[in-house]
């Protein structure tokens, strides 16, 4: 009885305790009863004719007499069936899907905070990249963060809820400040570099110029062609001036700085990994990069996906209690 199973809703349902199907076997002497019951019932009168009785009508009652006795026995039956714990099947499947890798290099230094994007570059590049995420379904995608220096916040993955959760944690100042690029970028290769995936791409996003770090911009692009990765560069804040928020003893001012991005560096990088290079003065420039990698060439990915077993008795609880509580109710009032 172990290996009894259903298929409810499009789910295979199994059942902890399938013993209990054998309570369904007190139907077959419960019916019996109920119809000697009927039968016992009955009133004779005697009468010379039944020609008087021909035309006479029957009301709702003598066609729903047996409909409270059908209530009680299916009411019965479903409380069977939560007694034997119906649960949803627990069972590993490996998919292969296509898709490729990526990883997102962002950029967290303060002069992120600067509001010429709304609230502020950083908030909006989280923003971008978290719908951006929640549409690629079919990719494993991770995240690098760099200011003074650099780090994975989340390997490649296929759980892109966990993903989604890791960028809302992500704040400026949780390293040292500065704009290592080239730290950044050598991170994001080095998490794609044993990838298997046809199209390995990095979505390298900065607002300013490289001023720290071990690793020079251009020789983490050398790197990355070497790899076969393909880096898609962002430069972040509108053109001239930007306001940046700065605490003083009479509360947050703006003061307005000039907007310096290495764009060269970036285009440069772009250019030899076979990417392209995009200018931010908006959250519309960001989504122009999306376009661009849905046209990649999709790779096959093994993914071991496991469906997780769940309790699938409450369905059957409820109806069995409607169908007693309308049975006590139609058996009282009608």
């Amino acid at each position: 009885m172990n290996n009894f199973f259903i298929n409810l809703f499009g789910k295979d349902i199994t059942f902890a305790n399938a013993g209990f199907v054998y309570l369904l076997l007190l139907l077959i002497p419960a019916i019996i009863w109920y119809v000697l019951k009927q039968k016992k019932q009955g009133v004779n009168l005697q009468i010379s004719s039944l020609q008087a009785f021909k035309n006479a009508p029957k009301t709702y009652k003598h066609y729903l007499r047996h409909f409270l006795f059908v209530l009680r026995l299916m009411s019965f039956s479903l409380l069977v069936i939560v007694l034997m714990r119906p649960q949803s099947k627990d069972s590993w499947q490996d998919i292969t899907t296509k898709g490729i890798d990526i990883v997102i290099a962002l950029d967290i230094s303060g002069s992120m905070l600067a509001e010429d994007l709304k609230p502020n570059r950083l908030e909006a590049s989280k923003r971008v990249a978290m719908k951006f995420i929640s549409g690629r379904s079919s990719d494993r995608i991770g995240l690098v963060v760099f200011s003074g220096e650099s780090f994975t916040q989340c390997p490649l993955t296929i759980d892109h809820k966990v993903l989604i959760n890791l960028f809302k944690d992500i704040k400026s100042g949780m390293i040292e400040d500065g704009t290592a690029i080239g730290l950044g970028l050598a991170n994001a290769v080095n998490r794609l570099k044993d990838s298997d995936a046809i199209s390995k791409i990095i979505i390298l996003l900065t607002d300013g110029v490289n001023n720290s770090g071990e690793i020079a911009p251009i020789d983490a692009a050398k790197i990355a062609k070497i790899f076969g990765v393909r880096v898609y560069t962002i430069g972040i804040g509108t053109r001239g001036k930007a306001p940046y928020p700065v605490q003083t003893p009479f509360g947050k001012q703006y003061q307005y700085q000039e907007v310096d991005i290495d764009e060269e560096t970036l285009k440069d990088i772009s250019k030899r990994t076979n990417g392209e290079y995009f200018r931010a003065t908006d959250n519309k420039s960001l989504k122009n990069i999306y376009t661009e990698i849905d046209k990649l060439e999709r790779s096959k990915i093994e993914i071991k996906k496991q469906n997780k077993k769940n309790e699938e008795f409450l369905f059957f609880a409820i109806w069995a209690g409607i169908l007693l509580i309308a049975e006590i109710l139609l058996r009282n009032k009608f």
